[in-house]
């Protein structure tokens, strides 16, 4: 029989209080507290307040450690809980400079300012020139930092809290055995669009000290028939990033942008915001069977009863496309044949995809 526990840290006092309804846990991918809120009812020994420590267990397992932050009351004596752990302290201003730092030496120097407690952090290795931001929350310093690693490297991290300790991990660590199919669910939405983060045509640029630019165009003279022009333009920091970084971008950003939100899934406690999840389902318009990220998860607890809503993203086609590179007037023309092994709109790099194909029209 499955069971749960939730424990509130008050002064010394150890409270266990009466849970109505459901425990509900939310984890975002990109620059958001895990949320975690309960209800319970006003009885005898049970005094808590704002600020308090909660934990969460399920089946013995540790699942969320945070802090009280809303209490909400009823005329019956309801108290309507929200909690949030360590990354809400992150949502504090301040002015940032960094130089020739990477993003997990910024994330660290980050939690030791808010004195945070931390755990594991993957190294991500890609040395940020300078960051320099005023008036900016540290999570959306953070969030930049893991950005421009992933547009200059290929590799996607994210941060979490590990039930008390923040962490940053390579998605390519997380990968789940928990396969999604249309019976281990009860519904789901999806979406297909070329509107947003979709481009087939990417110029950077980098300024010289005599006015003069030099620039990088990686582009897709077949997605450009398809769809038209559709143009990412930036100015880079560095020239020698230049020709890696638009490759990387065409990459990243040169196919449909797909979305997909699967309702009441049978629940997996190892499932998070970052978790490569396999998905095995038919769309309509493409057939899955492939590795997708998790952008979001609401874990739903209520007694013997636990599912999931998951909302996930990918890059699932079947390209063969010419891509052309250009760079101060020489260009040079390669083919590209893109199978279906690209895990969640980031590039091929970043993780190898499990054995599996897809199918777009």
């Amino acid at each position: 029989m499955a069971t749960m526990r939730l424990t509130i840290q008050h002064g010394g006092q150890l409270v266990e209080p009466p849970v109505v309804e459901n425990v509900k846990i939310e984890w975002e991918r990109v620059g958001t507290p895990g949320k975690l809120t309960f209800t319970t009812i006003k009885c005898d020994g049970l005094n808590f307040r704002e600020g308090d420590t909660v934990c969460f267990y399920y089946n013995n397992k540790s699942l969320f450690k945070g802090y009280v932050f809303t209490k909400k009351r009823d005329r019956e004596h309801h108290i309507q809980v929200t909690c949030y752990d360590q990354i809400r302290y992150l949502k504090n201003k301040y002015t940032y400079g960094f130089e020739k730092k990477t993003a997990t030496q910024i994330i660290q120097s980050l939690c030791k300012d808010f004195n945070l407690v931390t755990g594991s952090m993957d190294s991500t290795q890609y040395v940020i020139q300078r960051l320099y931001e005023e008036n900016i929350s540290a999570i959306d310093i953070a969030t930049t930092a893991l950005e421009k690693t992933l547009l200059n490297t290929g590799n996607m991290f994210v941060l979490y809290d590990d039930f008390g300790k923040l962490t940053v991990k390579n998605v390519a660590n997380m990968k789940s055995n928990t396969l999604i199919y249309e019976d281990s669910a009860e519904n789901f939405d999806y979406s297909s669009s070329i509107d947003s983060e979709t481009y087939n045509s990417v110029v950077l640029y980098y300024k010289n000290k005599d006015n003069t630019m030099k620039v990088f165009n990686a582009y897709s003279p077949s997605k450009i028939s398809e769809w038209g022009t559709l143009r990412y333009f930036e100015q880079v920091e560095n020239p020698s990033d230049g020709k890696n970084k638009a490759n990387n971008l065409l990459n990243l950003y040169c196919r449909k942008t797909r979305e997909l939100k699967i309702k009441g899934a049978f629940g997996d406690t190892s499932v998070r915001a970052g978790t490569l999840i396999p998905i095995k389902l038919n769309l309509g318009d493409i057939i899955t069977s492939n590795y997708m990220l998790v952008d979001k998860v609401t874990h739903v607890f209520d007694n013997d009863h636990y599912y999931m809503d998951l909302t996930v993203s990918g890059a699932w086609e079947e390209d063969n496309y010419t891509v052309g590179y250009q760079e101060a007037g020489a260009v040079k023309e390669s083919t590209e044949n893109s199978n279906t092994t690209d895990i969640a709109a980031t590039s091929a790099t970043t993780v190898a995809a499990s054995s599996g194909n897809a199918k777009a029209d």
